[in-house]
């Protein structure tokens, strides 16, 4: 399967996704894209240490946390800070995919990922790969 068709395949199916390292600054790009993800009809979960709402969503601490299935981890941290995100994804379950944001990639992180049958995008702006779509 090619990446076009991967991200495809991943973005028809999507309905839950969770922002890992989503900020409350508009100004940040995790805003602006889970914001257009909102926007878009897609339930967005906040996920970052500091509690509270963000986008009027319940900001969860962790993967672990959240209820339910998760159709797309999408994750806005460092390239270094990927690999224990990945392990509470892998750990965590009913995730169907594992997405790295625009400059961020890790190929450890993304082998041992697909080991446990989650789809992997790394270094794809998931806004972006939207609205290529539309």
């Amino acid at each position: 399967m090619s990446e076009n068709e991967k991200i495809t395949n991943i973005l028809s199916s999507a309905r839950r996704i969770a922002v890992v390292g989503l900020s409350s600054n508009p100004q940040r790009p995790s805003h602006e894209v889970a914001a257009y993800l909102q926007k878009q009809g897609f339930q967005i979960i906040p996920v970052n240490p500091e509690g509270g709402t963000i986008l009027g969503e319940k900001v969860y601490p962790d993967l672990v946390s959240i209820p339910g299935d998760i159709d797309v981890v999408d994750v806005f941290r460092r390239p270094d800070a990927v690999m224990p995100v990945a392990q509470e994804a892998a750990r965590r379950g009913r995730i169907k995919a594992f997405w790295m944001q625009l400059g961020i990639g890790n190929t450890d992180a993304a082998r041992m990922l697909e080991q446990h049958g989650i789809t992997v995008v790394q270094d794809r702006c998931l806004k972006v790969e939207h609205q290529a779509l539309r």
